[in-house]
């Protein structure tokens, strides 16, 4: 964007200033001389003047002329020249940074015709349509003032969470009401704010290796002691659990239990029971990470944890971002009312409030069946793409990747042969315009299984043809 020319003198007039060619009550040329000078309109100039006037690098005097301002000190040039510049500010930081290990993430964005991704589901399935209707409508409806004049509730809006209430309680087998709701912005902000608000240094918290590494970057970003406990085809070994349980106070057990992050499994019933059990008698929170309830295939999937308290032990999180797009950052936290009225008041901190007009939208959707019959339509279609995978995978990969049928999800746990090296052979394939994760994420100290997620619901049938194809030409 062009910047006008009084404002690019006065960047340069600074600038000198900045670095102590001209000092501190210094006289400048006329402005008729400086416009002279520069070949510039005379008002140009006197704009930039008046501009820096106003800032304070200037004064003027009547009948002695435009002065640098004798409240700044004076700068040596040479230590100017040489030390900090603008070029080096704008990349480093004169002050220190405590660089954690845990934070240092590259925000790679993969740009590929081909993807075998997360998890995420696919776009062009959303009703992005009906949103944008819904949210226009929020736009276009009266009491202007009470809309977008004040501060709202920091847990959300009444409509959304009166409409996600019925939602869950009618999908989830939850006993809500819209007290025990909070409003967030997905997953990772429930997580953080749970642990900003619950958690105290020093606090045990529990979860399955292999887990989810943005949960565990929280749990120790929080000064909490994580300890990992085996996953197995039947979800977190609790008896691990238990066995914990009876040595150290256990403040919170983090779970994936309708389909394990990563492994896609599925907590066993038992398990669930002993879950429950154990939190009730120890008094540990369950942090209930649902993060892809509404896509189960099989059969009817089993109800969260959440549904099965009778003691308020459990946080129940879910997110829009995986069932609709990962773009509309729309979650929520489902607890007993102290805790959602406690945590409101930790988020204030943080985010005065969410997205009201998004939520409102949101609760427009779910009110008329928008989102239902979506969520219908998309599994069927995931489900036909999860089958259509898998029999790729076993026609052209048996001998180079093991893996179970997931019961749903949109991805499934691929175990590479130990001879593949799979970051390499992620590299390779990227540059074939195929991205898929490397595994390296889901290694540990003690668990390398040289596996990854391949996702299969944001691909067509054409593009996971294509995909598995260019696997099979790398690996063979």
């Amino acid at each position: 964007m062009h910047r006008a020319i009084y404002l690019q003198l006065a960047d340069e007039i600074l600038l000198l200033i900045k670095k102590g060619i001209i000092r501190s009550n210094q006289k400048l040329p006329s402005s008729r001389k400086i416009a002279h000078l520069l070949n510039l309109n005379r008002i140009t100039v006197t704009k930039a003047i008046s501009e820096l006037q106003t800032q304070g690098w200037l004064e003027s005097f009547v009948g002695r002329g435009t002065f640098v301002s004798n409240h700044i000190p004076d700068l040596e040039p040479e230590q100017l020249r040489n030390g900090t510049n603008a070029t080096k500010a704008q990349n480093i930081a004169g002050f220190e940074l405590n660089e954690l290990h845990y934070l240092v993430n590259p925000y790679f964005v993969p740009v590929a015709e081909l993807h075998l991704d997360d998890g995420y589901p696919d776009p062009r399935l959303a009703p992005i349509k009906e949103l944008y209707r819904a949210y226009r409508n929020q736009l276009s409806r009266g009491g202007i003032y009470n809309r977008f004049g004040s501060y709202n509730s920091p847990d959300g809006p009444d409509d959304y969470k009166e409409a996600l209430s019925q939602y869950l309680n009618e999908s989830r087998g939850l006993k809500t009401k819209a007290e025990n709701i909070l409003s967030v912005r997905g997953t990772l902000m429930g997580i953080n704010l749970v642990c900003n608000a619950l958690i105290s240094p020093g606090d045990v918290i529990v979860s399955g290796i292999p887990g989810w590494q943005r949960a565990e970057h929280n749990f120790i970003h929080a000064r909490a002691r994580h300890i990992g406990i085996s996953v197995d085809e039947y979800g977190i070994v609790v008896d691990e659990l238990r066995e914990i349980c009876k040595k150290t106070p256990v403040r919170m057990v983090y779970v994936t239990p309708h389909h394990h992050y990563p492994t896609t499994v599925s907590l066993r019933i038992d398990r669930r029971l002993e879950l429950l059990r154990l939190a009730s008698e120890y008094g540990f929170i369950i942090f209930e990470d649902d993060y892809d309830f509404d896509f189960h295939y099989n059969n009817r999937p089993l109800m969260p944890l959440a549904s099965a308290d009778e003691n308020g032990m459990v946080i129940y999180c879910g997110s829009f971002s995986k069932s609709f797009s990962p773009a509309f950052r729309m979650g929520y936290l489902v607890a007993s009312e102290n805790v959602i009225a406690h945590l409101a008041n930790i988020r204030i901190l943080l985010d005065r409030q969410g997205d009201h007009i998004l939520d409102n939208a949101m609760a427009q959707i779910l009110n008329d069946g928008t989102i239902q019959r979506y969520l219908r339509k998309a599994s069927k279609i995931y489900e036909e793409r999860r089958d259509y995978f898998c029999s790729l995978l076993t026609q052209n990969l048996t001998n180079a990747v093991e893996f179970a049928i997931p019961d749903g999800g949109m991805t499934i746990w691929a175990r590479f042969d130990e001879k593949i090296d799979l970051e390499k052979l992620a590299k390779i394939a990227y540059k074939k315009g195929l991205y898929f994760s490397d595994g390296s994420i889901h290694k540990y100290a003690n668990f390398n299984k040289n596996a990854t997620r391949l996702g299969f619901a944001s691909a067509t049938k054409e593009d996971l043809q294509s995909s598995v194809a260019i696997l099979k030409s790398l690996i063979a």
